[in-house]
């Protein structure tokens, strides 16, 4: 009786979950990447299957690990919160993250953003926005219509239609406003703003205990 052969294997594909590329190429780069990562985070902490990331790989194609690229930041509606080494579209029930920021930096060549741009048009981000912050500052943006990424005509006064952000350009100066209406905060601004209300709601409570009221009943 002959021995059954095992079935052949084909190759495994490999993953990185590290482009070896830096994350930013200087300090404003820098702060405008994680100020729009914290402010996207802190918008859709309460929501469950909205996911957040910056310089993180999204691989589009199984099967395909050149076809990849790692945006800045990326927000992707439909997916849960959780760590992951890499986005693999075909392990995201299919889902493309729909808004895409690149931030511009001094290092960077049209070809490079060129690049950038088909891969996201080709696999369906819905939005993509690259930001230029030195000055004198602008934006780009683009806006999908028809399977296609449009360009925004006017990007001063642009509201994201996913993120409810507004773009303002005045006197060679990028503002973003939060869906609150109110300009996105660096994480340090966060943190400082976090430890004044803190820092107030201790000295109301130590006010109440002055008064005999204890806080923590009221």
């Amino acid at each position: 009786m002959s021995a059954i052969a095992p079935p052949t294997l084909g190759p495994t594909v490999h993953y990185p979950d590290d482009d070896g590329l830096p994350m930013s190429d200087n300090t404003l780069q820098y702060q405008w990447i994680v100020t729009l990562q914290a402010n996207a985070e802190a918008q859709y902490r309460g929501a469950p299957d909205v996911f957040v990331a910056g310089n993180h790989l999204i691989y589009a194609v199984e099967g395909d690990p050149a076809a990849r690229q790692a945006p800045d930041v990326y927000v992707a509606f439909g997916r849960p919160k959780g760590h992951r080494g890499s986005y693999k579209v075909w392990e995201e029930g299919g889902v493309f993250p729909q808004v895409v920021f690149e931030v511009w930096s001094p290092n960077n060549r049209y070809d490079q953003m060129r690049k950038k741009f088909d891969f996201y048009e080709q696999y369906g981000a819905e939005e993509y926005y690259i930001l230029y912050p030195e000055f004198p500052a602008h934006a780009e943006g683009w806006v999908r219509a028809g399977g296609k990424l449009e360009p925004v005509p006017v990007m001063s006064g642009h509201v994201s239609p996913r993120l409810g952000w507004r773009f303002r350009l005045d006197a060679g100066e990028l503002a973003v406003f939060g869906s609150d209406g109110r300009r996105l905060q660096t994480p340090a601004e966060m943190a400082a703003e976090r430890d004044a209300a803190e820092a107030r709601a201790a000295r109301l409570a130590a006010k109440l205990r002055e008064l005999g009221v204890d806080p923590d009943a009221v």
